[in-house]
């Protein structure tokens, strides 16, 4: 039986080329053209027919379809509308030409076409590449590309990885320890071990080989991946293990990349709309769903405009509701998402060390000459307080009173003004004042953003101490001041987040089926006893324990847990549920994407982003800026240059966050 279909755009029954072509013809007759009537009889047919279409057009007025369209169309919507009429290795092929044209290179153009494509679409590229530009496509990558980058290209190019239905049992675990051997456990890397390996092995015997690499290695092979290798060679070898996961996830998020913040990369987006809607369009729009909690629909429209963005949604084939039940792929993603979540170690890495050559009592006296006198040395504290571990600030601070009797703390607020003093005296408190003043603040203002971010995510004994913290400081209980600012099952949830007394325990594989099915049951209750439901098992059992609980759940319900938060679920309890469950599965891509949050659009929130750089900078920053280029691509860094020069007129403040950020990506 063969493999249903998956795509958005099939064959029209009542086919007719030639009252087609006549359409067509009479639609770009005259003084202008009737651009609906070219839409809407080109996305209502499959390739093939447009090739017959293209036939019959020749036949019945001698002239080049695609050339007559070329001159009545213009801008996105004629490009589009001429990929898909050419057929699908030569709209490939054109892409590749494109590629590699011209002073530059569009290396994730060619990473994203040799990576995705099967071994009979590689060769039918292969061969249209010669067909159109009298030229050998593999000898044209050799000359523009270069290093393992050009030799993995090079392999991808032969279309000679084994079919699917070849797995080689006795060397899984051969392969996966070769894989280890040729990074993770050794000095350098062996790039010709990778390149071997996952450019010629099939995508089901691969799909083993990655989880038996992660018993092995206790990390995902993307995660070896981002660690032992670098540019072009570790995108290109990233993609082509994401599309042996699964090709439509991998669309999903290039097309997410295409369209999210400032600008769309069109070219992206018209491709892989255009090549993927007759094969797996259904499959990425729920993979799309299930990456980013809206469906590919609404975001093409809301980013898009005029004919062009009707054709695109066209391609696309419908809206989904971003609740419902998965299909059978996006399930099996689903729960492998949460497989890999509960089963990798994650090595957590800050930005901010501790000082080599530190020594407190001079560190003291250039602040206080910094700040003496006429005028303040800004450039001095912020290289002092940004390039110290927060317990030698401590001391610092320490030997400031004793060898001048003052308040570092006070001199610096006197000193300093706006977001460079929240900054430098944020990193000058413990960890414990700094989130105890952050949600004073945020209590003040009913942030209730911030009051979920530090709650949701703080160890049992980060919460505990924050209480202290906040008592000493304020001489009134967190638990108070939380029930005095805040109501209902929110405040419930926040002062059960305060107690600091979540599990620590690992994974209770029994247990985790019945909370699983607690809360499938708990889905079809009343909002009440769900949200209570959801509390007593959210809010109390460890994160090892919960990714296991989620990953069952999809099995219980076939649904995501994330899904079911943002459809069933509204306010403040959705956004707190919904943090802890990001928190869970990743908790610096959590941090990422608040990150971007507070930097996209409008005006910076720059309480947001100072309250994130200061308490990540030493526990996990290095790993929430991998995942914010991972997931924007963009780095963190960039943005930060970007986004905090308004308002910023001397630049200090920008400069002690990139000192904090650690480096481009």
């Amino acid at each position: 039986m063969g493999k249903e279909f998956r795509g958005t755009i099939a064959d029209e029954p009542d086919f007719d080329a030639g009252s087609d072509a006549e359409a067509l013809y009479n639609a770009m007759k005259g003084f202008g053209s009737d651009k609906e009537a070219i839409l809407d009889l080109i996305t209502s047919r499959s390739n093939a027919q447009r090739q017959e279409i293209r036939a019959a057009y020749k036949s019945q007025y001698g002239k080049d379809l695609i050339d007559d369209l070329k001159y009545e169309l213009t801008g996105k919507f004629e490009r589009l509308i001429v990929g898909l009429m050419r057929p699908p290795a030569y709209h490939d092929a054109k892409e590749i030409k494109d590629a590699i044209k011209g002073a530059g290179t569009d290396e994730k153009c060619l990473i994203e076409i040799l990576a995705s494509r099967t071994n009979e679409q590689i060769h039918n590229l292969v061969a249209a590449y010669k067909d159109a530009y009298g030229r050998d496509l593999e000898e044209d990558v050799i000359g523009d590309t270069s290093g393992h980058f050009k030799k993995m290209l090079v392999v991808l190019l032969q279309g000679t990885r084994e079919e699917d239905d070849v797995v080689s049992e006795d060397l899984v675990e051969e392969d996966a320890q070769d894989l280890y051997d040729a990074g993770e456990a050794q000095w350098g890397t062996d790039e010709a071990k990778f390149i071997m390996l996952l450019g010629n092995r099939s995508v089901t015997h691969l799909q083993l080989v990655f989880d038996e690499y992660q018993k092995i290695a206790e990390k995902s092979i993307e995660d070896s991946i981002k660690s032992e290798l670098s540019g072009d060679f570790e995108r290109l070898m990233l993609a082509v293990v994401q599309c042996i996961r699964s090709r439509p996830m991998f669309f999903a998020k290039r097309l997410y990349k295409s369209m999210k913040g400032l600008g769309t990369a069109d070219n992206t987006l018209i491709r892989i709309m255009v090549c993927r809607s007759e094969i797996d369009m259904l499959d990425i729009r729920e993979c799309f769903r299930l990456r980013y909690e809206k469906s590919l629909y609404s975001m093409i429209q809301d980013d898009t405009s005029g004919d062009y963005k009707r054709t695109l949604l066209k391609l696309c084939g419908g809206d989904d509701d971003i609740a419902g039940e998965f299909f059978p792929e996006a399930a099996q993603i689903a729960y492998k998402m949460w497989e890999i979540s509960a089963m990798t170690r994650v090595q957590l890495r800050g930005t901010v060390h501790q000082y080599q050559n530190f020594d407190p009592a001079s560190d003291a006296q250039a602040l206080r000459k910094a700040m003496k006198g006429f005028g303040t040395d800004e450039d001095t504290i912020i290289d002092i307080v940004a390039q110290r571990s927060n317990a030698q600030r401590q001391e610092i601070r320490q030997t400031f009173k004793s060898l001048f009797g003052k308040d570092l703390m006070a001199d610096l607020k006197s000193e300093l003004s706006k977001n460079l003093q929240r900054l430098i005296l944020g990193l000058m408190m413990t960890p414990a004042e700094f989130d105890a003043k952050m949600m004073k603040k945020a209590m003040e203002g009913t942030d209730e953003h911030a009051l979920i971010e530090i709650l949701a995510t703080r160890s049992n004994q980060e919460i505990q101490d924050l209480c202290s913290a906040y008592q000493n400081g304020y001489k009134k209980s967190l638990e108070d001041a939380i029930a005095s600012d805040t109501s209902g099952h929110f405040k419930r949830i926040l002062i059960s987040l305060a107690q600091g007394a979540r599990e620590e325990d690992p994974a209770d594989m029994a247990r985790a089926l019945e909370d699983a099915q607690e809360l499938a049951d708990a889905c079809n209750a009343d909002s009440g006893d769900m949200e209570d439901k959801f509390m007593s098992i959210l809010c109390t059992r460890s994160f090892p324990h919960l990714r296991r609980v989620f990953q069952e759940f999809v099995r219980c319900s076939n649904r995501d847990i994330e899904q079911i938060i943002k459809k069933e679920m509204s306010g403040d309890v959705k956004n707190a549920m919904f943090a802890i469950v990001r928190s869970v599965k990743n908790q610096p891509s959590y941090f990422a994407d608040r990150l971007y949050k507070a930097m996209k659009g409008l005006g910076t929130d720059d309480r947001a982003l100072i309250r994130i750089m200061v308490s990540r900078s030493e526990i996990d920053l290095f790993n929430i800026r991998k995942e914010f280029k991972e997931t924007h691509d963009a780095s963190l860094h960039e943005f930060i240059q970007v986004e905090t020069l308004v308002g910023d007129t001397s630049g200090d403040y920008r400069k002690t966050l990139l000192i904090l950020c650690g480096g481009e990506d």
